[in-house]
């Protein structure tokens, strides 16, 4: 099982299916082309041609030999990397210095060995990559340059740059139903609405205050303040129907009703500050809202449409982990959580109980989980920057590479791709 992917750093990166890249290359034969010298003294060779024919002409100078020389004729593209267009023209991306680009990542000597394959780097953030986000067509990526940057996947340009946050981003969220962006800077949540020309429509405070525009300035200080009465925000997360955010600061997760933007209400339980959380959807229309802490340990709530007030979870995992819990993802009907133990967990979601686990699946903490689409793969981050792969049902590692040099911050994935983020 090999794919490409995208790792998005202080620049940014991708990964793919390296069998489509394989085959697309093998498919397309191409003919040498001659060099810029040699295409250039055959210019010079037929312009002096026509100098000659012109001095014999009786009409003079002719119109044509006004006009420019015809373009070279251009190489056959293949259309099933839409990723081409940035191969041909990698030396012209001093064009827009100011806007960031998704550059073809060149390829290792160990390329043919690793389970993964970087494919592609996206450039143009100044500090480390702290969160990512995607859709097939887009990617959202969260800096400590405080700014969250919006790209075209079928283009590989940046498609514009939200800034005005007082910190770090350090999660990014993005709802396909309203087209609205989530990103979080210190104890703030600014939401904003692409379609309109990257204008903050809202503003919400990790204590549950609405403000309509943009209601936190940006600062140059690097000192985290925040507000009385005001907690730090580490991790946002939308319900599969795009109806609720839930927002983690503090021992608690708040809950916002997105038709109306108004806090409902906290989910409350954990000892120690809720570092991550992941949220799926029950049959029934409640939302299943997982939560990770620094007290080590991982709970269940269920929160149905209307819900109000204080939510206390419906189920606390046994055991725990030894140390706080940095990742969570679902897939079916199981869970995986990540720890600063440098383990990996996976769970039943139905019996609630725990299947399997690798006690030092890392040398360093897990800092990000992600299933490989398509894939019965878990993929793994950590902090010492190393990428491993396990078999879903066995838990049996597949694989493992040096993703980063520096620690992976985030993974997500859309249909096609995988995207890292790290400094």
């Amino acid at each position: 099982m090999n794919r490409d992917f995208w790792n998005v750093k202080t620049k940014s990166m991708t990964w793919i299916p390296e069998c489509s890249s394989r085959q697309s290359s093998m498919s397309e034969k191409k003919l040498p082309e001659p060099s810029p010298v040699t295409r250039r003294k055959a210019y010079e060779k037929a312009e002096k041609s026509k100098a000659k024919e012109q001095k014999h002409s009786d009409s003079g100078t002719s119109e044509a030999s006004l006009s420019p020389p015809p373009s070279p004729p251009s190489r056959p593209r293949n259309e099933l990397n839409v990723f081409n267009r940035l191969t041909v023209s990698q030396g012209n991306t001093s064009v827009q210095q100011d806007k960031g680009i998704i550059n073809p990542f060149p390829a290792s000597k160990g390329i043919r060995t690793s389970p993964l394959q970087c494919v592609h780097i996206a450039e143009g953030h100044t500090k480390a990559v702290l969160c990512v986000d995607s859709t097939d067509d887009l990617l959202f990526t969260g800096s400590k340059d405080r700014t969250c940057k919006v790209w075209n996947l079928v283009t590989g340009q940046e498609i514009m740059s939200l800034g005005g946050h007082p910190n770090n981003v350090v999660s990014v969220k993005y709802c396909n139903y309203t087209s609205l962006v989530f990103t979080v800077s210190t104890s703030y949540i600014k939401v904003w609405d692409i379609r309109d020309s990257a204008k903050c429509v809202r503003t919400l405070t990790s204590s549950g205050q609405v403000t309509l525009g943009d209601a936190c300035s940006a600062s140059t200080s690097r000192t985290v303040a925040i507000p009385s009465g005001e907690n730090q925000i580490n991790q946002i997360s939308l319900n599969p129907t795009g109806t609720f955010l839930y927002a983690a600061s503090g021992n608690a997760v708040r809950m916002w009703d997105l038709k109306r933007f108004q806090s409902t209400g906290k989910l409350t339980g954990h000892l120690g500050p809720v570092m991550c959380l992941t949220v799926d959807q029950i049959s029934n229309g409640q939302d299943l809202i997982i939560t990770g802490s620094k007290d080590h340990y991982i709970k269940m709530f269920d929160v149905t449409e209307g819900a109000l007030g204080t939510v206390s979870p419906t189920h606390n995992f046994e055991p725990p982990h030894y140390d706080g819990i940095e990742a969570l993802t679902i897939h079916g009907d199981n869970l995986f959580s990540g720890s600063r133990d440098n383990g990996i967990k996976k769970w039943d979601l139905a019996q609630k109980d725990l299947l399997q686990q690798v006690p030092n699946a890392h040398k360093d903490w897990v800092c990000a989980l992600e299933v490989v689409p398509g894939h019965p793969v878990l993929l793994s981050g950590c902090r010492g920057g190393i990428l491993k792969l396990w078999n879903i049902d066995t838990f049996v590692p597949v694989g493992e590479m040096r993703g980063h040099e520096s620690p992976i911050n985030a993974i997500c994935a859309n249909s096609t791709h995988i995207f890292t983020a790290a400094e």
